[in-house]
């Protein structure tokens, strides 16, 4: 039996994540129901930010009450639920209120008034949150630090300090008014793997109340190893093998557990024909690693094609289409939940090796690393950390990362276009 809670992020079936505004209570509740009937255990929500605070000093009571009908109605579906605040990003579209727009422009993440109305915010949604025993927590945001990487196309730039300070001030309001509960923050894995983004390993580690990670095989994994490979579905576990690297690295409390918040089977990486045994692998080699807490599968629903300029891989990520059927990748989670539930039951993942601090021989050897951050690249998937990671993954050799003075870095260009595979061949030959 594993302890490992297995939920999914909720896509609303009709209208995606438009519904907010109009929301359809009865769509809502046959929507979780369904992802309850799996055996799923929680879902992960996203109120869109300009709905919720139109304007910097007004907060929407009508859109407050329409989130907590959401959170009650999981709260009767027998699913605990967590909330993200500020969305901000979802699906490759950008939802900012109009106050830090165009003629309105102020920086997320410095701008004392746009802090103040987070703030706010973050105080009425946990006040209300907090009389709602199954809210398992907050995160501060979906992906948020996005926002601040040097190639998004509208950057909102932050220093390395303030970034920290801006992590960790709304997780302390967030804490002060949703006590006792698990708050979070949330990145995509250029957080791991960038060697100038502001927000860095040690953000990640040391703030909030676990490490959350996203495992996506499209940011580099996918086209260093090729579409159907089967290291792709050992991805998410080297991705939670780098975040406990630099938990150990950076001193966080042994026990401190890592929460796999995002993963899903896109395609093409993953051929739809393909995305059960994704499905099952991926988790398996998650949850038997004993820090994991929870994962929750991206996403609930497919989003439907009478939406337009999504990119193609939103339309089939979900585990009920949009007609609201179960998919092979919903039936293999579900089954899968039920397996992981059975009192006695072995996971059955990848065999786990624990490793003490500095004992380098029984850990995967890589690179000295620059607590900072500053040289975090030569981690990413496009290198040869993780190529030669997976290789022995495949071959049922999991091993956890530890820093070698003796291993030299690689010369890979970590900052080319994730389009540009590497040489995989060299590793995965015979």
């Amino acid at each position: 039996m594993s302890d490992a809670k297995l939920g999914a992020n909720y896509t609303p079936r009709r209208g995606w994540f438009h519904t907010w505004g109009e929301l359809d209570p009865g769509q809502v509740a046959e929507d979780l129901a369904q992802i309850a009937d799996l055996g799923l255990d929680h879902v992960r929500i996203f109120p869109l930010w300009p709905h919720l605070q139109p304007n910097r000093t007004r907060i929407s009571t009508a859109a407050v009450d329409e989130l907590l009908s959401v959170v009650d109605i999981a709260g009767e579906q027998g699913l605990d639920i967590s909330v993200d605040l500020l969305q901000g990003h979802l699906s490759s579209f950008d939802f900012l209120p109009a106050w830090v727009s165009t003629w309105h422009r102020r920086n997320l993440f410095t701008d004392p008034e746009v802090l103040q109305a987070q703030q706010a915010l973050a105080a009425v949604l946990g006040d209300e949150l907090a009389a709602r025993e199954h809210v398992t927590g907050m995160t501060l945001g979906n992906e948020i630090g996005q926002f601040a990487v040097s190639y998004h196309p509208d950057p909102h730039p932050v220093a390395d300090a303030e970034a920290t300070d801006w992590t960790r001030a709304l997780l302390e309001t967030v804490d002060q008014h949703l006590p006792g509960r698990r708050n979070h923050h949330s990145f995509d894995d250029t957080l791991w793997f960038k060697d100038d983004h502001p927000f860095t390993p040690a953000d990640a580690v040391t703030l909030g109340a676990s490490t959350t990670v996203h495992s996506w095989v499209f940011t580099g994994a996918g086209q260093t190893l090729g579409q159907g490979h089967p290291a792709l579905a050992l991805f998410g576990r080297y991705l939670i093998e780098v975040a406990e690297l630099w938990q150990r690295l950076l001193g966080a409390p042994r026990d401190r557990r890592i929460w796999l918040q995002e993963i899903g089977a896109p395609v093409p990486w993953v051929a739809p024909e393909d995305a059960a045994e994704f499905a099952t692998t991926s988790i398996r080699a998650a949850v038997s690693h004993r820090s994991v807490e929870a994962v929750t599968w991206w996403c609930s629903h497919d989003v439907s094609r009478d939406l337009a300029d999504f990119p193609e891989v939103e339309h089939s990520l979900g585990l009920f289409d949009e007609r609201g059927r179960v998919k092979p990748v919903g039936e293999a989670i579900g089954a899968l939940a039920a397996e992981l539930r059975e009192p006695g039951t072995d996971p059955d993942g990848i065999a786990e090796q624990s490793v003490q601090d500095g004992d380098a021989a029984d850990g995967f050897p890589v690179p000295e690393l620059a607590l900072d951050g500053a040289n975090r690249s030569v981690l990413g998937p496009r290198g040869e950390v993780f190529a030669r990671w997976a290789a022995e993954a495949l071959e049922g050799r999991v091993r956890p990362l530890v820093v070698d003075s003796s291993v030299t870095e690689d010369t890979m260009r970590h900052s080319a276009s994730p389009s540009n595979p590497v040489d995989a061949e060299r590793v995965f030959s015979s």
